[in-house]
């Protein structure tokens, strides 16, 4: 499987603890599901976050290729 970066943002930086992790997934859902393994927090933030996939939008099946690039968006507010 290859290995990618997620950079959180805002909530799920707040749920995560850090900025950014590595991990091995083969899609957005594996490591969503890789890196909230016994995080109830993150996995809630990240079950509503949008996801980029090296600058452009993409869903949880979006296949991931070794060095990619993934933010965690969570919905934002503003005023």
């Amino acid at each position: 499987m290859p290995e990618v970066t997620i950079r959180y943002f805002a909530a799920a930086r707040s749920a995560a603890g850090e900025s950014s992790a590595t991990a091995e997934a083969g899609s957005i859902r594996d490591l969503v599901s890789t890196v909230s393994t016994d995080r109830p927090e993150l996995a809630r933030v990240l079950s509503i976050c949008t996801f980029l996939l090296d600058g452009e939008r993409a869903d949880p099946a979006t296949p991931l290729r070794q060095g990619s690039l993934v933010d965690a968006l969570p919905p934002f507010a503003g005023g």
